[in-house]
């Protein structure tokens, strides 16, 4: 009952981080300071990326890149934030997910070891039980060894009153 209540919340998370994204992208620029520090990041970023795409295609890197305008790096910082709260939302559910089943998996494999050890100790009583009962086998075959001849022509099943 509790699984599907787990996966449901997960999921329902999942689908509520992309609303919450969009509100983050839409007030992302509304804070001075915090405008400031997205802007940098947004340039940060923007370098970095033209960086890489420059040397995947084999030009050169010593050229001076030009910064995007402000409202364009206000635009882009808001994507890579809203972008980063659904990877980190996701991303921890999926950790959470793997989490939950590992502990399950870890309760299976006690289950399995105690069934293992229990087995166990029931093959090593009969073992026992078997090396008892042949131990009064062998007893009963070498009284039966030692009884004579004549005790075989003088048994009688039957009792001599009632011939």
């Amino acid at each position: 009952m509790v699984i599907p209540i787990v996966k449901l919340g997960t999921l329902a998370l999942r689908s509520i981080s992309k609303p919450i994204a969009n509100k983050l992208k839409q007030g992302a620029g509304l804070h001075p300071t915090f405008r400031d520090l997205i802007i940098n990041l947004a340039q940060a970023n923007h370098r970095f990326s033209t960086t890489m795409q420059r040397r995947i295609y084999g030009r050169s890197t010593d050229i001076l890149i030009r910064p995007l305008n402000e409202e364009r790096a206000v635009q882009a910082a808001a994507t890579l934030l809203g972008e980063l709260f659904i990877f980190t939302v996701a991303g921890a559910a999926i950790i959470y997910e793997v989490q939950r089943s590992a502990k399950a998996e870890a309760r299976k494999e006690q289950q399995r070891r105690q069934e293992i050890e229990a087995l166990a100790q029931k093959n090593r009583y009969l073992e026992k039980e078997l090396e008892h009962l042949t131990q009064k086998l062998q007893q009963i075959e070498a009284m039966y060894q030692r009884r004579s001849l004549k005790d075989y022509f003088n048994y009688r099943p039957w009792s001599a009153k009632t011939i």
